[in-house]
């Protein structure tokens, strides 16, 4: 079968099965550069060995992430089961050993730094709606002005990640900026638009973020995610239980949630450090 019909196929299919843009774009990119490998490669007969080789060359060569490999993964199971009608290669069915990477958190007042160093009224809001409410960069720039309830205090984010609807909450201090940026730019369709309308780029929000961080003097390698994950662990210190910050975030396992009980400072500071219980001279 040709690239250009595989991918015709693939598309088609995905599409069918309801799957997101993202993944549809994500997965068609995958099955692309898998293709192209075959074809730099000359391989002629699609194995157990020759897929192998390809993980292994993603790996190796190219350094992927865990999640990334999982992607190419899917998408290359997807390719077999769904479009070529084949069984899938054993060497798909991996079981990666878990990744124990602890996010980074700012405190309260490194996101009061954070924020308070943004003067202009759109910047500011953006970084706040962020951080107010938990959602992830993509669910930001897809909200929609409809989506902000006023009156009930709550944002709705539609078709979130998984395909799945969800609320989360509309601070005060939200509310009253979002009141502020409304009758200052006065959005159409989206509660962020660019220039010309349409929704935020992306590159944007993280040129915001960059530009905050680094005005604000803060040390941390602190992203855009940086906001939601904080947005969690400081509900999480301040007594929300966790299965409620699980919905907020929109996770559909508890066991995602429980990280942020690891980097609590609540528990930490429920520990003495046994140098404290030492008298040590300091001259």
């Amino acid at each position: 079968m040709l690239k250009t019909d595989l991918l015709k196929i693939a598309k088609q299919k995905l599409v069918i099965r309801n799957y997101s843009k993202r993944t549809v774009a994500s997965y068609l990119s995958a099955i692309n550069h898998f293709a192209n490998w075959l074809i730099i490669e000359k391989v002629t007969k699609v194995n157990d060995e020759s897929v192998e080789k390809y993980l292994y060359h993603l790996k190796r060569t190219k350094n992927r992430s865990i999640s990334s490999m999982k992607q190419s993964i899917a998408a290359l199971k997807f390719i077999f089961s769904d479009v070529l009608n084949k069984n899938i290669p054993s060497s798909l069915n991996i079981r990666f050993r878990k990744e124990e990477k602890i996010p980074v958190v700012l405190s309260e007042a490194e996101v009061t730094r954070l924020l308070n160093s943004v003067n202009n009224l759109k910047h500011k809001a953006i970084l706040m709606t962020i951080y107010s409410s938990g959602i992830r960069l993509n669910e930001l720039l897809s909200l929609k002005v409809k989506d902000i309830d006023f009156d009930r205090n709550l944002i709705f984010i539609k078709m979130g990640k998984g395909k799945k609807d969800r609320q989360s909450v509309l601070s005060r201090s939200l509310k009253d900026i979002l009141i502020k940026y409304f009758e200052k730019y006065r959005p159409g369709k989206y509660l962020f638009e660019g220039q010309k309308g349409g929704k935020y780029s992306a590159s944007s929000v993280q040129a915001i973020m960059k530009k905050a961080v680094k005005i604000s003097g803060i040390k941390k390698h602190a992203t855009v995610h940086t906001l939601r994950h904080s947005f969690a662990t400081h509900l999480l210190e301040n007594g929300t239980d966790i299965r409620f910050i699980q919905e907020l975030l929109g996770h559909k396992r508890l066991e995602t949630t429980q990280i942020y009980t690891h980097i609590s400072k609540v528990l930490f500071d429920r520990i003495k450090s046994p140098l404290d219980r030492l008298d040590v001279t300091i001259d």
